[in-house]
């Protein structure tokens, strides 16, 4: 077995008002326009609430896709919302130049305390404004909140494009496979896990990562699964 579901399950900041309505994960929007064709509705089933003034919240690749979505559903301002500066976002440098050349604004140092709402939608974003300090974990300067900075965003949608996670259930419902702390599945070089026979790869093992190196990890698996059915795997026949 290959398991290769990913790491798809979206994250929230756990913030006040991120139930309004209004309030999108960036899988959801992406998937709603893109996959589903909610572009086009009507003519195809699935629909999509068309902002006006759209903050999208995040600063990777994913959150530049939603941004120069939202524009191209018609928004009219696109604001797109980091805690840090430009130069520490993890998105592609020419996807951030190509997002400003399209008409997506950026307000960088600056993070979301609360999505404001009025009749259950989205009416803003209450924010503040943040300063770098000393290197992290990861070895960027951590983001700190200036104290007595908050100030309002007008917006009526807000796109969380802050990550995603591991699928609580693989952890929960799989006994006896290895899970990270924060829930990916551990497998070794060859994308052996620690259940026989069960072999893993792409998202779910790495993390959040590209296309090509889940289709990497694919092959990877693949090549390992031959070798260990070449060494006599005690496999059972089937019943039936």
């Amino acid at each position: 077995m290959f398991v290769a579901v990913g790491a798809g399950l979206p994250t929230f900041m756990g913030i006040p008002g991120e139930t309004l309505n209004g309030v999108y994960s960036a899988n959801e929007f992406l998937t709603r326009v893109n996959l589903m064709g909610a572009w086009d509705f009507p003519t195809n089933d699935t629909p999509i609430w068309r902002g006006r003034k759209v903050a999208v919240i995040g600063g990777g690749n994913v959150a530049i896709d939603s941004a120069r979505s939202a524009l191209r559903l018609g928004a009219e301002n696109v604001l797109l919302v980091y805690r840090r500066t430009e130069e520490e976002m993890p998105a592609r440098n020419e996807e951030v130049h190509h997002a400003r050349e399209e008409g997506v604004q950026f307000t960088m140092l600056c993070s979301p305390l609360e999505v404001v709402g009025k009749d259950g939608w989205v009416t803003g974003l209450l924010a503040t404004r943040m300063e770098l300090g000393e290197p992290d974990d990861s070895g960027r300067r951590a983001p700190m909140c200036v104290l007595g900075s908050e100030f309002t965003l007008e917006c009526d949608t807000v796109i969380m494009a802050v990550g995603t996670g591991a699928n609580p259930l693989i952890a929960r419902d799989a006994a006896g496979l290895a899970v990270t702390k924060r829930g990916y599945i551990e497998a070794d070089a060859d994308g052996a896990t620690s259940i026989p026979g069960v072999f893993a790869g792409g998202d779910i093992v790495t993390g959040a990562a590209t296309v090509i190196l889940a289709m990497g990890a694919g092959k990877t698996a693949a090549r390992g699964m031959d070798r260990w059915l070449r060494a006599g795997s005690p496999l059972e026949p089937v019943q039936g």
